[in-house]
């Protein structure tokens, strides 16, 4: 089984001089490839590089990926912009003097932004290349551990799928057992519903006959359940194929779903009525696996 999720997480670690920075990547469920980023400042070259190894690895999911960077051991370190806390402080001063303000204090210029910050790569723009460069080295590992999160998560989707298929081939056999699938139990439960209903009363064979031969049909579900047989066969090829096979089960699960709806409907019989609401409820979480799938 090949199969791969659209859920999954990664996270890389790297560090050049005394930067240090932390890649994480997350997926969840996407009609298609969705990547949206949150780069430092300073890092938007990094897009385009980042997209292109996505695309070439991943096919579906919505895809967001983060950087964060430091000083290496010194996650503590701040800078204080002692020219922007001076300037506050001068255009300040004539409202003070009007006594229309109180002098200003440390810890309310600290919270004003621009202020207080913390240490950046391009801050030192002797270093800012040689970073970009390293940090983009690890963007093709960061994708390919992505994508054996979700290989890992795809397995176990597999392992929960293969499982209600086989459920469900199940409940098909039972259904083919059930009393009112089959032709003949048709035939004599329509022949004691007719005597009962003409009590004696005379009619013409051959326009009896024909209205059964109607009734009966509307009444079979062999047809579903031949169906029902080869979306399951249908399936488990799909667990063994490689590549993005998640729109395909997803249309499956649709099938699986009409049939069983038509069986509920045709039947007049509370055992076969009760294995087509197993059916269903089976197939909703066959739907819902498949969701998951690329």
């Amino acid at each position: 089984m090949s199969i791969s999720s659209m859920t999954g997480f990664a996270r890389l670690e790297g560090a050049h001089e005394d930067w240090a920075w932390v890649w994480e990547a997350r997926s969840v469920n996407g009609r298609g490839l969705d990547v949206r980023m949150r780069l430092p400042g300073g890092f938007e070259s990094l897009e385009t590089a980042v997209r292109t190894a996505a695309k070439a690895v991943l096919s579906r999911g919505n895809i967001q990926i983060s950087l964060s960077y430091q000083r290496a051991g010194k996650a503590a370190d701040l800078v204080v912009h002692e020219e922007v806390a001076r300037a506050l402080v001068l255009a300040l001063e004539p409202l003070v003097l009007d006594g229309l303000a109180s002098p200003a204090r440390v810890d309310g210029l600290l919270g004003v932004r621009g202020v207080l910050d913390v240490p950046r790569i391009h801050d030192d723009p002797a270093q800012m290349e040689a970073i970009i460069e390293a940090v983009g080295e690890d963007i093709t590992r960061l994708i390919a551990a992505l994508k054996v999160a979700r290989d890992s998560e795809g397995k176990a989707t597999a392992a929960i799928i293969g499982a209600a298929l086989d459920e469900i081939e199940s409940l098909t056999q039972k259904a083919r057992q059930c009393a009112g699938a089959q032709p003949e139990a048709i035939k004599n439960k329509l022949q004691a519903q007719i005597n009962t209903l003409l009590q004696g009363q005379e009619i013409d064979a051959e326009r009896l006959a024909q209205e059964a031969a109607i009734l009966a049909v509307k009444a079979d579900v062999c047809e579903e359940l031949d169906r029902l047989d080869a979306h399951i066969e249908a399936g488990r090829k799909l667990l063994a194929q490689d590549g993005a096979v998640g729109r395909k089960f997803e249309f499956l699960a649709q099938e699986f779903n009409r049939e069983a709806n038509t069986l509920c409907s045709k039947s007049s019989d509370m055992a076969l009525t009760g294995t087509g609401l197993a059916l269903k409820t089976k197939i909703d979480q066959l739907r819902e696996q498949a969701a998951n799938v690329e």
